[in-house]
């Protein structure tokens, strides 16, 4: 992983940064609405056909697509798999089809497969799958980028010139365990020109992508500032994570983000938050500690607790100033309440790997206060098999719900338990309208009636003692 960069560039980037978010700063919009689409954790699977593997070793990334058409796989995915390239395609089509006029597109991480490179070195080198060679490491750092690329093709082919905005999400690494430091440095550029396309001065980006996987960007047009943090630095489910070895490359990417934050305040911008991984409890995780009486004796994190606090600390200076906050890494149709105003709205995962329907969302956005103020989810049914993603719900229409969007987030949580109407609706939506009664290869759990208390409280608290003196006293 990689480690403290420190904070050498900032002041740097900060210059930088007032240059680039100075210039046409002025928002075109007159109070409209726009649309904004919103996809995640893909994780594309490139071996999903193994006799294919030879040919994509040999080839481009530009050949990609037409090798991967000549397989005899045409399904989509099943539950409990990464992404295929029949599923890519149709995502990527229904993306097309309906991103209307979104200023940009938002894709919250992970491109890539779980374990890549232990699928890679099991193909590539059998006997040295456990122990590979320099060789090996090399090939397989070479086949991951061009797996990326192929990515990005694909996606661009889908959206033309709109900017991609990211966060990075664990998958997306040399590793599977994180961004780590070659990852960044070699993929650098193909972030900025396929994805950000041109919406960040191309030093600046570079500097922050390369110093610690994060960015901040301006879509054309907006009066808004993106930021796409690296949040998995602050994840002790990183197998090399520590609070010692990690706290300096935290404490850099905190100290941009305070920096960048304060100049957006001081240019007039709105900002969104994008993460990957949210703050907060991993509701499945501890769901499965809760005991015979509903208790749980403490709560699985996704955050170091220290780390989330200190994070908390930067987004209090700067109340009203981030208008939208979008996660992932669940794969789950959920969300959390972050602070005050602040929303963590997660956007389910394309990949069906923990036994949900791929799917994604759009959201509706006023362009004069940069809120969302209503979103729509399609999904894929894997139970039949459709010819395309198809609308799901709607979150205003289901919930009956007006206003801004984290205004009537957090007035539902409390509904939740409160109506049991609206708390059957979430609880279904959760997996994406894939409601299974068993867990699907051992990698999650349904919701029960005993185990809704702990993804309940998980939506109105972050705090670890709270979300256990939460459940525990449900």
């Amino acid at each position: 992983m990689m480690r403290n960069k420190a904070v050498r560039f900032l002041l740097g980037s900060y210059v930088l940064l007032v240059s680039v978010f100075m210039t046409g700063c002025s928002d075109s919009s007159n109070g409209s609405t726009s649309n904004v689409v919103v996809f995640s954790d893909v994780h594309f699977n490139p071996f999903y056909d193994p006799s294919l593997f030879p040919a994509l070793v040999a080839a481009d990334a530009s050949q990609w697509e037409g090798i991967f058409r000549t397989s005899a796989i045409t399904a989509p995915s099943a539950w409990g798999a990464d992404s295929n390239y029949p599923l890519l395609a149709l995502a990527l089509s229904s993306i097309k089809q309906n991103r209307g006029d979104s200023p940009f597109v938002v894709f919250t991480g992970d491109i890539l497969g779980h374990y890549l490179p232990q699928q890679f070195y099991g193909l590539y080198d059998p006997p040295n799958a456990h122990t590979p060679t320099a060789a090996d490491i090399a090939a397989m750092k070479a086949f991951t980028d061009k797996a990326v690329a192929f990515f990005m093709l694909q996606v661009k082919a889908a959206v033309g010139d709109t900017p991609v905005l990211f966060a990075l999400g664990n998958a997306d690494s040399y590793t599977g365990l994180g961004p780590d430091s070659s990852f960044l440095a070699n993929s650098a550029e193909l972030f900025y020109t396929q994805f950000v396309n041109g919406t960040v001065d191309h030093r600046t980006f570079i500097d922050s992508f390369k110093g610690g996987g994060y960015y901040a960007a301006q879509p054309p047009g907006t009066n808004l500032m993106v930021i796409g943090l690296n949040t998995f630095e602050f994840s002790p489910s990183n197998a090399y994570f520590s609070t010692t070895a990690n706290a300096p490359a935290v404490a850099a990417e905190l100290a941009w983000l305070d920096t960048t934050l304060a100049l957006a305040q001081a240019t007039g911008r709105k900002v969104w938050l994008l993460m990957h991984v949210p703050p907060g409890a991993d509701k499945s995780s501890t769901a499965q500690t809760v005991g015979a009486d509903g208790h749980i004796a403490t709560a699985v994190m996704l955050w170091d607790p220290g780390f989330q606090d200190d994070f908390l600390r930067v987004l209090a200076k700067y109340p009203g100033l981030i208008t939208q906050t979008l996660v992932a890494h669940t794969h789950m149709d959920e969300y959390r309440i972050i602070a005050p105003n602040t929303v963590g709205v997660t956007t389910p995962s394309i990949a069906p790997y923990f036994g949900d329907n791929p799917a994604y969302k759009i959201f509706t956005v006023s362009r004069e206060t940069w809120k969302a103020t209503d979103y729509r989810a399609l999904n894929y049914d894997l139970a039949t098999m459709p010819g395309q993603f198809d609308s799901y719900y709607t979150f205003s229409t289901a919930y009956l719900m007006q206003g801004y969007l984290n205004d009537s987030m957090s007035q539902l949580s409390p509904l939740l338990r409160s109506d049991n109407s609206k708390q059957q609706l979430y609880r279904g939506y959760y997996f994406s309208g894939h409601n299974y009664a068993a867990p699907i290869g051992g990698l999650a759990d349904p919701i029960t009636d005993k185990t809704w208390p702990v993804y309940w409280c998980g939506t109105g608290h972050i705090d670890q003692r709270e979300v256990v003196e939460c459940v525990n006293a449900f």
